[in-house]
């Protein structure tokens, strides 16, 4: 499983309540959540995101609300993967859930700047900055964790196996 593209770069403490502001949690439509991501620290982000571009932050993205919204709005936006230094535990639970890739990977979160072209594999973990020609090695994702991100999510995994 790969990822390949643009760069959105974020710092330290990029928290819930940006990712999906709490104005619009009267839904937990993908789709509508997705139209206003990160509106209130990037206006810029829903007009430009395309499908397959990547996320990379500092320390500790997605503190905050312990909401799966957060997330999914990311997932919808067409946001392939999201690299940080490091995230909040309980975002990093509900990214799996929901089946968006994450991975911590300090050297990545350094190396990487906004617009820089971006490939990742996710069976070995390796990052890649095409812009820059460096690479990046991030842990990957145990076995039942990359079942799980492939099918869509915890509860697609488990409608697949009923």
């Amino acid at each position: 499983m790969n990822a390949k593209g643009t760069v959105f770069r974020y710092g330290d403490n990029v928290d819930t309540d940006v990712i999906i502001p709490a104005r619009y949690l009267n839904t937990s439509n993908g789709k509508e959540l997705a139209a206003h991501c990160m509106e209130d620290i990037d206006a810029n982000f829903v007009k430009e995101v395309k499908k397959g571009d990547i996320i990379v932050a500092d320390k500790n993205f997605g503190c905050g609300s312990s909401r799966e919204h957060a997330p999914l709005a990311i997932k919808e936006a067409g946001v392939s993967c999201v690299i940080a230094r490091t995230f909040a535990r309980i975002f990093y639970r509900n990214a799996i859930n929901i089946g968006l890739p994450i991975l911590e990977c300090e050297a990545a979160a350094d190396g990487i700047k906004k617009g820089d072209e971006v490939e990742i594999n996710f069976d070995t973990g390796v990052i890649t900055n095409i812009t820059k020609g460096e690479t990046y090695k991030a842990q990957p994702f145990p076995t039942f964790m990359q079942d799980i991100i492939k099918q869509g999510g915890l509860v697609s995994k488990i409608k697949a196996q009923v």
